[in-house]
């Protein structure tokens, strides 16, 4: 007779959470002498407008772009305050 394999408990069921896949995975970046963390932000998740540092333009609601701030500050939490949204391609460029 062939062993039994136990049963498996059923897992509780977690909905997918797709508005966190949508914003993407933060990264840390090395630019211009210092660290940066960099969230994208989906182009449903960009609910505001926002004044892209890199290129002096508008980033309106609707357009998928980056958020960007020290990851090295000194500030601690003034860091988060501090963070900018760039159109992705201004960000890679810099």
């Amino acid at each position: 007779m062939a062993a039994r394999r136990p049963k498996r408990r059923a897992q509780p069921f977690v909905p997918l959470d797709v508005d966190r896949l949508m914003l993407g995975t933060a990264r840390v970046e090395a630019r211009a002498g210092a660290e940066w963390h960099v969230q994208p932000i989906s182009a449903r998740g960009a609910t505001k407008a926002y004044v892209c540092p890199g290129c002096g333009g508008s980033v309106p609601p609707g357009i998928a772009h980056v958020v960007v701030w020290r990851a090295d500050s000194i500030f601690g939490d003034r860091a988060i305050e501090d963070r900018r949204h760039w159109h992705s391609g201004c960000w890679r460029v810099r």
